[in-house]
Parts: C-alpha cells; structure tokens; sequence
C-alpha cells in the first residue's frame, strides 16, 4: 500500500506540477482504498485510451437533449450565446475596460491587464497564447498579458487566499510591470484534481472552489470587469486518474452554473460594481475547448487526436498546446465584445 501511495502522489505531482499541496495530499490519501483503486469506473473508461467517450459537446446539445438530467447549450436551455439581458451587461463591462495606470485611474499611456488563473494545463495554453498575441498587430498595444495560471495551482489550491499561487501571481505581475487594479479580465480555466463522485458532487465542489477564487479575484484586482471561463479539453486518452473522463466533459457544467446563477441574481455572484457591491466579475464563457475525441466538432470540425495529448493523456502536447492557443486568440480576436479591448481601436 505504500507504495501504491507514493506511485499515486508522484503522478498527482506531474499533473500539478512541482509540490502537491497538503489538501491534495490529503484527498489522495482519503482516495487510497483497495476499493477506490480497484474499481474507478469514469479511470477505467479512461485508461483504455479511447478515441472517443459517445458524449455529445455542451454546444450540440439541445434544449430537450438530457445530460444527467442537465439539458444543452452553453448558457442552457441549447444556448450557445448569453441571454439578451447578461448580453447587455456584458457590453456595459466592456465599455468600462480602458488603459489604467497603476492608481487604476484611466490614461491614454496605460494598460489592460488580461491574466490566466489555473493550473499546468492552463498555463502550457496560456503562455503560447501570449506568444500568439503579442506578434499580432491587431492587438491594442495597452494590453498588457500575463500568464498567473501555475502548475500545482487547480481551482481548489486557488481558493485559499494564503496560497503560493497568489503570490506567485503578484511576483509575475511586478515582473510585467502591471499593478493590480490594471488587471481588468481573466481567463479561467476549471478543473480540480482527482475528482471523484458523480457529477452532483464533483460538480458543486469545483463550482464552490470556483466561486471563491472569483471572489478572491475581484478583491485583488478591484477593476477585474470580466472573467471568461472555460472547461477542460478531451481527456479520454488519460491513462491516470487525475482528471480522466467524464470529469473532464463534466467540469463544462460547473462554468454553466455558475453563470446561470449570476444571471438569475445571486448574491454571493453579484457583479453590479454601483456602491461597490460587486463580489465577483461578470462571467461569461470563453472558448468551449471539449470535443469527443477524433469525432470532428460540428461547428468547426475540432478533434483531439491521440497526438494533441502527451505521454500521460492528461496534459496537451505542443500541437495540443496550439490548438488550444490558437482558439484563444481567434477569440479575443473577433468575438464582438472581446475585440471591443483587445484589438487595436
């Protein structure tokens, strides 16, 4: 047993990366049973490396299509785009994003800070998304990217407000000469590691981690007007049980619910930033990243292929690193309200 222990914990390392953190470590431990290891059945499915899990993407499902009792669409109800009236707000936020200096008063010479929050896989994206960018000319000059996404640092090690990843994150900002009340957007990406239980139960704990780290968000960075979230991409070709399928389709559901309950009005997710009310940034999805497997997207033919993947399924390969790169910045680039502070003006 212990060294099944050890095995499980340097695998958990190298999804992470560097220094597994005392809750993980924790869970794991919790995790370790003959039962548990014997019988996973979402790591079961995964291990075998399959090319595809039959699960439709959020983005086909329609409003009568059921997904453990959860219809489709990205906003529900197979919507794909923001209701008219979160639409709205969108756009009001947008408008307020402009150059800020470090006071976070606004100035024609200042910057649009636009940061990642998650882990490894984010920040292998991430960083080649920033490459992508900053050599595009279409990208305002004011703003200013930078990668906080860490690995180590899921949505679980993010919602403590003492941990390394905050501090991390404030160390590569000074580095980028960007002060806190610049950064104005993030992208958030959301997964946890080792999820277990079925989609109630892993679902809720990545949506409450998440809502803490928005929340933790908005009181660093208090000019934060919008945080683009975003779900894991295909992992049926995992062959550890960090992250597998169907966790991986599953967390989309999480980022829904969090935004339905933004726009139905709930407090603890209030954005009205009047008064100094708002607790967290108006939410909306980025760029949906899943596809099932080689199966080609509908909407614009996305697969992932075994090769999109490294060694241990979980993590994306350089070509899986692109891919994902490239929709972040086909995003930024041209969706309406994105491009509104991303793009030259």
């Amino acid at each position: 047993m212990k060294r099944i222990v050890t095995l499980l914990m340097a695998i958990a390392s190298a999804f992470v990366g560097g220094t597994v953190a005392s809750t993980v470590e924790r869970a794991h431990a919790a995790a370790i049973t003959a039962t548990r290891l014997a019988d996973p059945p979402a790591f079961q499915e995964a291990s075998a490396g399959r090319t595809s899990v039959g699960l439709k993407p959020l983005t086909e499902l329609s409003a009568t299509d059921k997904y453990k009792g959860e219809d489709g669409g990205l906003y529900g109800g197979g919507r794909n785009a923001p209701p008219p009236a979160h639409l709205a707000a969108a756009k009001a936020a947008g408008a307020r994003i402009t150059p800020l200096n470090a006071d976070g008063k606004p100035t024609g010479d200042g910057a649009i800070g636009l940061v990642s929050i998650s882990m490894s896989n984010a920040t292998q994206e991430f960083s080649l998304f920033k490459q992508l960018a900053d050599k595009d000319a279409r990208k305002s000059p004011r703003v200013v990217i930078v990668d906080c996404a860490q690995g180590g640092q899921a949505m679980a090690q993010w919602a403590n407000p003492n941990a390394q990843a905050w501090t991390e994150a404030d160390r590569r900002l000074s580095a980028a000469a960007l002060g806190s009340k610049q950064v104005q957007v993030a992208w958030i990406k959301l997964a946890n590691v080792q999820p277990s239980g079925d989609l109630a139960e892993h679902g809720r704990k990545l949506y409450a981690d998440t809502l803490t780290v928005l929340q933790l968000a908005k009181k660093r960075f208090p000019n934060l007007r919008i945080a683009y979230l975003g779900s894991r991409i295909y992992a049926g070709y995992s062959n550890m049980p960090l992250n597998p399928e169907p966790y991986a389709y599953e967390g989309a559901f999480a980022v829904r619910w969090l935004i339905q309950d933004q726009v139905k009005g709930a407090a603890p997710l209030r954005y009205d930033e009047v008064a100094g009310a708002a607790q967290v940034p108006l939410l909306l999805w980025g760029p949906y990243l899943w596809a099932d497997g080689t199966t080609p997207r509908k909407a614009d033919g996305l697969t992932w292929q075994h090769d999109d993947l490294a060694a241990d399924g979980t993590h994306p390969s350089e070509s899986g690193r692109r891919k994902v790169a490239n929709m972040l910045h086909d995003y930024f680039t041209t969706d309406a309200l994105a491009k509104s502070w991303f793009t030259t003006r």
